[in-house]
């Protein structure tokens, strides 16, 4: 069992309602006379959504065996995207749909991490900064590159962000992808 003392960012627990949830933030609280509580912002794991609640310090919740595997992307075929276990080399099929918008980063042989909660894989975790091509954008003048402005650019996965006026076709650029946005320029 795990307590309000022990809540940490990215911390995966099973909730009141037995639904597993990952801590985005959380806040300890006291007002004056009143007790304490602790603020939490939770995702539920299973279907995307943001919750914000408050719990008591004495609150106790179950925890999950977590357990985060190596894995290299293959191919997509259909529905589903295939993964390899870098260190047994099993395949495992992963439904594009639990991959979310994250399926547009995906490159040949690129390094995930296989998230298993209660020894079933759950979800493939993307780094944080991955690096693509500009298939698309419409050319920057010169002179732009004084203020803050953006123009929309089309990667060679298909997916759209904004990127500064300077970028042009066939750049390399270092996305975010918890965010879609664009993070600097990369020389090849």
């Amino acid at each position: 069992m795990i307590g309000t003392p022990d809540f940490k960012e990215g911390l995966i627990f099973e909730n009141e309602n037995g639904e597993l949830v990952e801590i985005i933030e959380y806040q300890h609280h006291r007002k004056s006379q009143a007790r304490a509580v602790v603020r939490v912002k939770l995702r539920n794991l299973n279907t995307g959504s943001v919750i914000e609640t408050a719990y008591r310090p004495e609150d106790k919740f179950k925890e999950v065996d977590i357990e985060k595997r190596p894995h290299n992307y293959l191919y997509t075929e259909g529905d589903m995207i295939y993964f390899m276990d870098a260190e047994t080399y099993e395949q495992i099929a992963v439904p594009a749909d639990k991959m979310g918008h994250q399926r547009h980063y995906l490159t040949d042989n690129m390094s995930a991490t296989g998230l298993f909660i209660n020894g079933q894989l759950f979800t493939m975790e993307l780094p944080i900064k991955v690096d693509m091509r500009v298939a698309s954008t419409v050319p920057g003048v010169k002179g732009d590159t004084v203020s803050n402005l953006t123009k929309p650019a089309t990667l060679e996965s298909g997916l759209e962000i904004k990127v500064p006026l300077f970028i042009n076709e066939g750049d390399k650029i270092r996305i975010d992808t918890r965010t879609d946005t664009y993070v600097e320029r990369v020389n090849d």
